[in-house]
């Protein structure tokens, strides 16, 4: 949580953060500034001291919703600054921030995030680096890094907005099986009035302006994936790709509230029809195990600890997994969960591997997605929900959703 920053940067041994880019789709930014159209910014951040964000005089405007102290540039002494420079774009980008680094003190050891063109950049910090020797620029490792560490819980703001996207995609998710009921069977293929088939890209086409209509966008795209397709979990399915009945449909939906803000991820498996009894069959041991991982799930509990659960739960059914057959492409093929918030992926993580850490914290946003993949049989089945692990204890589902395989349909 936010409240916790200067605690973990302290425990990190960082003096200060920086952080660059837009504060759109740039997760690190926008933990700090919220949903503004800034299109390239510097925060920098002393720790005990709160933020500044440092914006051009164009977007001065929304810099002052984000409530932060700003400091507006001079596109004079820029302009100013790159004739100095020759006209060396990354010569007059770094003496610019070195003169904010010395502007607000920063000293010490300085963690950089943010987003920006790796190959602009690095030239620019390297050069940086010369020029504020008073300043040690740290490379965080990945598991270990502030940010990370801060944003893998949750304060009750952005649990609302988390929740709030949520009841957005469930919404959107009861539009698309409505959609897909209101179809006729015909040979076996999901026809409109017209007796126009429908295609996987139609259904995509109609999840994003639904979202679109409630606020939402959809930057990570979705899985909607039949038969083999479904089979191969972040297969996203063939755009030309006729509805079927009887074949199993993976539908993972991970959007985030529209500017880039924070995101649910959700996903059912569905037979229009009717499902094949080797479906049912695999579906039902998905079922079974998500319903036991669910009833376990405990507050500060090891992450890996319920992946491991799941491998031992699938391989008692007789299913292969990655715990039992490492580097299978069938069976139980991938981790239980992640962590939900301003990115789809982020702490906790669910990894089996000795120095993953990550634990089910109190105010953790994370997923719980079982799953069985069987590409040469024509197969998939997933169910993920984005769970809460509440202060008090104890895990809740942020959206509901119900969990049936089958979806009726005439004609089928």
């Amino acid at each position: 949580m936010k409240s916790e920053l200067d605690t973990r940067m302290q425990e990190a041994g960082l003096d200060a953060l920086m952080v660059v880019g837009p504060a759109t789709h740039n997760s690190p930014m926008t933990y700090f500034t919220g949903i503004v159209h800034v299109s390239g910014a510097e925060l920098l951040k002393k720790r005990g001291q709160p933020p500044v964000l440092v914006c051009n005089p164009m977007e001065r405007e929304e810099a002052a919703l984000t409530g932060m102290s700003t400091r507006v540039r001079n596109n004079a002494d820029w302009f100013a600054l790159l004739e100095k420079c020759g006209g060396d774009l990354i010569e007059a980008n770094a003496q610019d921030l070195a003169g904010l680094l010395r502007e607000f003190d920063i000293r010490g050891r300085l963690g950089l995030y943010g987003q920006g063109d790796l190959g602009y950049q690095y030239p620019v910090f390297r050069r940086l680096s010369e020029l504020v020797p008073q300043v040690e620029f740290v490379a965080e490792p990945p598991r270990e890094a502030v940010l990370r560490r801060t944003r893998a819980t949750k304060d009750e703001q952005e649990i609302e907005r988390i929740r709030a996207i949520g009841q957005t995609t469930v919404a959107v998710v009861a539009e698309v099986a409505a959609f897909l009921t209101s179809h006729q069977a015909r040979d076996g293929v999901l026809v409109d009035r017209n007796g126009e088939p429908l295609t996987v890209g139609a259904v995509k086409r109609r999840i994003n302006l639904w979202l679109a209509m409630r606020g939402a966008e959809n930057p990570e795209g979705t899985i909607f994936a039949l038969g083999r397709d479904a089979g191969v979990p972040h297969s996203v399915g063939a755009e030309g790709d006729l509805i079927r009945t009887g074949v199993p449909i993976v539908f993972d939906i991970y959007p985030c509230e529209a500017g880039g803000g924070y995101f649910y991820d959700l996903t059912r498996t569905w037979c229009l029809g009717y499902a094949p009894d080797e479906v049912a069959r695999v579906y039902d041991d998905v079922l079974t195990v998500y319903r036991d991982l669910a009833a376990s799930l405990q507050a500060d509990r090891l992450f890996q600890e319920v992946q491991r659960r799941t491998c031992e739960l699938f391989e008692a059914r007789g299913h292969p997994t990655v715990k039992g057959s490492p580097g299978s492409l069938e069976g139980y093929v991938h981790s239980i969960g992640h962590g939900v918030g301003l990115d789809v992926h982020e702490a906790p993580f669910s990894g089996d591997q000795e120095e993953n850490q990550d634990r089910l914290s109190p105010g953790s946003v994370f997923t719980i997605e079982p799953g069985l993949y069987y590409p040469d049989r024509g197969l998939g089945v997933r169910l993920e929900d984005t769970y809460w692990m509440r202060p008090g204890g104890g895990a809740e589902v942020l959206a509901d959703f119900p969990l049936d395989l089958v979806l009726k349909v005439p004609g089928a």
